[in-house]
């Protein structure tokens, strides 16, 4: 049953107002810019009524009771690079601008933990901990997203397959709760057995159980020495299927990427710089990192071994600043290159067992002809997580919701009987909420309502997002 919200007055905006202290960080209405009614790539779009530029956690503990008492939705919002709609208030009410709180407090060298606010840059916490001596391995492909953002979609990123995902770094958490109460969860040690981990529920709820308002993340020690290795390969198939090869040899690569030729001409015009080879149809890109020379030039020697007996045409080592460079600021760049080369675009962000990528992948690919639509698809085929994009082109207003609906059913379906997931690093949001619900069983819809309803009894935090 749909929630029913009350609308905002005016004399909501005044009380607002009166909460946070300034008129200028609570703006109503029109003077709303157009940015905050959606993310980076999802179709849906909603201006909220209010939005409210926070400054701190007892500003946001303010707003949550008041919106509480009111009925009123209440949408987190960091720097709107999400793909799946769930920075976008669907039901409107309160945005909650969050980048204004974006100090980094302290780094403890002892403990190796970083603490800040959610709205400082994912790009800013990593070149704060590296000037320190120290590694924060989370890598997600977009560096101006904000830690906030990342611990709500709990994103992934390049490094995953050697270092985990973002939920292993996160040590502690200061959220607000939907009816204004401010919790301490986990903290700088290194273990916890004391209870439930409602730390880790936090992380990946997209802000539909509580506001993140100060994060403790774990560090490790910046490796003294790295190596990247660009494997071109006859095809994409031969590609990927050597991965598993490569893991199990135990060379263990820090990331494990792979690309298409098309994705990267289209990079090398968006950036109007060359990769360094492009003559293949495929490629894999690995790096290798540790704390001794030795340790990475054994473990890059075995796994381009690896590659060659499974038929790649070559093996460049790229061990030059100038090289590297050219490489990942081309890797940095697909999803902007592809999303400038068509006129509206729409991602399937699934993962599956690595041992099934190489089938997903090619499946995927047979659905062009079928469906007389472009594809494109870059990943992690370390750890299983495919980024498919679909392009709409010149398909007009009828056809392309048509299409891309029929593509996703299949590519979803397929995914499930792969035994895989919905989203590996992107989230759930509005967009992939009815992919979601299919691919889950009646009892763990029933115990994620559960979860919400003990939360957010009124259902006022990020509404409409994961949970039907």
């Amino acid at each position: 049953m749909k929630k029913i919200y009350n609308t905002v007055t005016d004399a909501d905006v005044a009380a607002l107002r009166g909460i946070i202290g300034s008129v200028e960080r609570v703006i109503a209405g029109d003077a709303i810019g157009e940015d905050y009614s959606h993310d980076e790539l999802s179709g849906v779009r909603r201006n909220p009524d209010v939005l409210i530029k926070v400054a701190n956690a007892e500003e946001v503990a303010g707003v949550l009771k008041y919106a509480n008492s009111r009925l009123i939705p209440v949408t987190p919002r960091g720097q709107g690079t999400g793909l799946v709609g769930g920075a976008v208030p669907i039901e409107g009410g309160i945005l909650l601008d969050m980048s204004g709180m974006n100090r980094i407090l302290e780094l403890d060298k002892d403990n190796m933990t970083l603490t800040l606010e959610p709205g400082v840059l994912l790009m800013e916490a990593a070149k704060y901990a590296e000037d320190a001596g120290f590694l924060y391995p989370p890598d997600p492909g977009e560096k101006t997203a904000t830690i906030g953002g990342n611990i709500s979609t709990n994103a992934g990123g390049m490094r995953a397959v050697k270092y985990g995902v973002t939920r292993d770094y996160v040590r502690g958490l200061q959220v607000v709760t939907a009816q204004g109460a401010i919790l301490e969860l986990g903290g700088k040690v290194a273990k916890n057995s004391s209870g439930y981990s409602l730390r880790d529920l936090i992380v990946g709820s997209e802000g539909t159980l509580a506001v993140v308002t100060r994060a403790t993340l774990k560090l490790v020690p910046l490796p003294k020495y790295k190596i990247t290795l660009l494997v071109p390969f006859p095809d994409l198939v031969t590609a990927i299927g050597t991965v598993p090869e490569i893991i199990r040899a135990g060379a263990t690569p820090t990331a494990v990427e792979f690309m298409e030729r098309e994705v990267i001409l289209a990079a090398e015009e968006y950036l109007g710089r060359k990769f360094p080879d492009h003559s293949s149809n495929a490629y894999l890109l690995l790096t290798f990192d540790g704390a001794s020379k030795h340790e990475v030039d054994l473990a890059y020697e075995q796994a381009a071994q690896c590659c060659l007996n499974a038929g790649a045409l070559d093996v460049f080592i790229s061990n030059t600043q100038e090289r590297n460079e050219s490489i990942w600021s081309a890797r940095g760049a697909f999803l902007e290159a592809i999303k400038g080369s068509t006129t509206e675009m729409d991602e399937c962000d699934v993962v599956v067992p690595r041992r099934s990528v190489a089938e997903f992948i090619h499946f995927a690919s047979q659905l062009q002809d079928k469906y007389n639509v472009r594809i494109r698809s870059f990943g992690h085929a370390g750890d299983g997580n495919l980024h498919i994009y679909i392009l709409r082109d010149k398909l007009d207003d009828a056809a392309w919701p048509r299409v891309l609906g029929a593509v996703f059913d299949e590519l979803y379906t397929r995914a499930r009987e792969l035994k895989g997931q919905v989203s590996g690093e992107h989230g759930i949001g509005f967009a992939k909420k009815e992919y979601l619900a299919e691919s889950l069983s009646p009892e763990w819809h029933e115990i994620m309502a559960g979860i919400k309803s003990v939360f957010d009894p009124n259902h006022i935090l990020n509404p409409g997002k994961i949970v039907k």
